[in-house]
């Protein structure tokens, strides 16, 4: 079973993230570069200091030159066939764990594993992890305005737990009582509110943050789709070869 497990996450991760790889290269991606042009022209603009009458001044910071302080923020790949490899290569790794936790999570729960299934888990995956924390906290370009990192890391983790507690009661449980509770569980994490910085200043223009946030919850949405379907048709497949 342990290997039929592996093994089926690890077929049904590739297919799916390479499917979405590709159209994170159409869709998400152009944006995201789009958007580093504005990161990068803002923070020109921070370390050459105000303008007078045209003239632009310089400031010194700690002597160091404006590469060196970019530098320092730590290596990532060159922008091209390397920076592209690796998000493919990111999207891949994402769709494996993507579908090991669906095999793990139907297995848990005793259900049958095919396609009708594993896309109805993937459904409710993307729900907890996807659309109800973007409620609060839509995905982001680089250069738009953010709370606190560990903030909302700790909301996100929240958010996504309640929700998939809320399914799971709504869908599994036929008590009284536990519908309310999932009621709860469902709302309580935007009644607390996600963390937001004090003020939403942004370099990015609205217009490309917006088209961002859709596509990105819409490249999730086809990952957890695609990954849930790449599961319940492989192993239907492995499972008439072992009865054969």
């Amino acid at each position: 079973m342990l290997n039929r497990v592996l093994v089926v996450g690890l077929l049904a991760g590739l297919v799916a993230g390479l499917a979405v790889a590709v159209l994170q290269h159409f869709t998400t991606t152009p944006l995201i570069l789009a958007a580093e042009t504005y990161e990068t022209a803002g923070k020109t603009a921070a370390l050459a200091g105000p303008d007078f009458g045209g003239a632009r001044i310089v400031l010194a910071h700690t002597g160091h030159e404006p590469v060196a302080g970019a530098e320092a923020e730590g290596w990532k790949p060159e922008d091209g066939l390397a920076r592209t490899f690796f998000t493919g290569l990111t999207t891949v790794v994402s769709a494996i764990g993507f579908a090991l936790v669906l095999l793990a999570g139907m297995i848990a729960a005793g259900d049958e594993i095919d396609a009708r299934r594993a896309l109805a888990w993937a459904a409710a995956a993307f729900l907890a992890t996807g659309l109800a924390p973007a409620l609060g906290l839509a995905p982001e370009l680089p250069g738009a305005a953010a709370g606190p990192l560990v903030a909302r890391q700790a909301w996100w983790v929240a958010t996504a737990v309640a929700t998939a507690a809320s399914l799971w009661l709504f869908l599994r449980t036929e008590a009284a009582w536990a519908k309310v509770l999932a009621a709860l569980l469902l709302v309580a994490p935007h009644a607390v509110g996600a963390p937001h910085p004090a003020g939403f200043e942004s370099r990015v223009p609205a217009e490309l943050a917006a088209q961002f946030a859709a596509r990105s919850l819409a490249v999730q949405a086809a990952l957890w789709l695609l990954t849930g379907l790449a599961v319940g048709l492989i192993w239907t497949r492995f499972a008439r070869r072992v009865a054969a």
